[in-house]
């Protein structure tokens, strides 16, 4: 059917679509709906916590109704990166699940931009190995090119690379397959990695007038504000993000390291003493935590978060540590300068 309607419509497919088209196997219809249910927990509230559980449910579902649907194993390993992203999961048991999951979808199937776009970010954001993700990430575009999450998983990874132009030429493509919740989250990351907090608050403002009820893009705006000088607006952006995603950890730590900066220290140690306290019997971010010491200017116990996120792998550290303006009083310190070569 999907040959004949390119033909009619004179559609150009490469020859390994046109394979792919040839050789698909049918699918079990249950296994199909649990999945595509399960794609639009992902997509449109990846920011969610208990909405990334309720995919990662989904793909399980549908994987036990056809244990040979390689797209859903695909699924359930971005549910596990994005629960790791979440703090949900620690880094480690994110990435092992994920890595599980993705390579039994790519052995079922190994022409699925799905899984290589998890595999590009995987390598990416956990493993911090580059030349890899870039490779994956383009190789997911070449077989699925109107797979939205890929154009757009490759606009951040260009933006953190600091590829301007070809970041926001990503922006560009990506914003003419889909205008989601999605993108509009990626629009305010890109312009956050490339260190351009007047488009970040920009792109915030858009992203809030398209989707009120998304906290991520009030943290993003409060970011923006922080960094041009406006802490007084940001605080009260943190303030809505943490009320509206019932207390994420790293909006959290950035109101406490905006306290700290009009003098609000008394405020700002309590949220971390909270931090720490809760770290006790979940995963909390020791980069985050780092960051509230940084702003109180206790650079000893600064640096003890920092070693503590180096060695639980976390993921905020490599995300971050480049450009957060909340450690660069640290940055002079012969201890970051370590800390940074090891990071990479």
């Amino acid at each position: 059917m999907a040959e004949a309607i390119a033909r009619e419509v004179r559609a150009q497919i490469t020859p390994e679509q046109q394979a792919r088209l040839r050789s698909a196997r049918t699918v079990n219809p249950e296994a199909y709906e649990a999945y595509v249910r399960g794609r639009f927990y992902l997509t449109t509230e990846f920011t969610k916590p208990q909405s990334l559980k309720k995919a990662q449910s989904l793909f399980e579902e549908s994987i036990r109704k056809d244990p040979k649907f390689a797209l859903a194993y695909s699924g359930l390993a971005d549910s596990y990166v994005y629960l790791g992203f979440a703090h949900q999961l620690s880094p480690e048991v994110a990435e092992r699940s994920a890595e599980e999951a993705v390579h039994k979808a790519l052995e079922l199937d190994e022409s699925i931009g799905e899984a290589h776009d998890t595999l590009g970010v995987l390598n990416w954001r956990y493993k911090g190995n580059m030349d890899t993700a870039e490779r994956e990430l383009n190789r997911a575009i070449a077989l699925a090119p109107s797979y939205s999450c890929a154009h757009e998983d490759r606009a951040v990874y260009l933006g953190f690379a600091g590829r301007r132009a070809e970041a926001l030429s990503e922006i560009t493509k990506s914003s003419e397959l889909d205008l989601s919740p999605s993108f509009a989250i990626t629009e305010a990351v890109t312009y956050y990695e490339l260190n351009d907090y007047q488009g970040l608050i920009e792109a915030s403002r858009k992203g809030i007038v398209s989707n009120p009820n998304e906290w991520l893009e009030y943290y993003f705006l409060g970011v923006g504000y922080e960094r041009t000088g406006k802490v007084l607006e940001a605080i009260t952006e943190y303030q809505k993000a943490i009320e509206m995603s019932d207390g994420d950890q790293g909006a959290t730590a950035a109101l406490a390291y905006a306290y700290s900066q009009i003098g609000r220290k008394a405020e700002a140690e309590n949220i971390v003493r909270n931090l720490e306290r809760k770290s006790k019997t979940e995963y909390v971010s020791a980069y985050a935590i780092a960051t509230v010491y940084a702003g109180l200017g206790q650079k000893d116990r600064a640096f003890e978060f920092l070693e503590k996120a180096y060695s639980q792998r976390d993921l905020d550290l490599p995300w971050s540590v480049k450009s957060d303006s909340r450690i660069d009083s640290l940055r002079s310190d012969p201890r970051f300068q370590s800390l940074l070569r090891r990071v990479g």
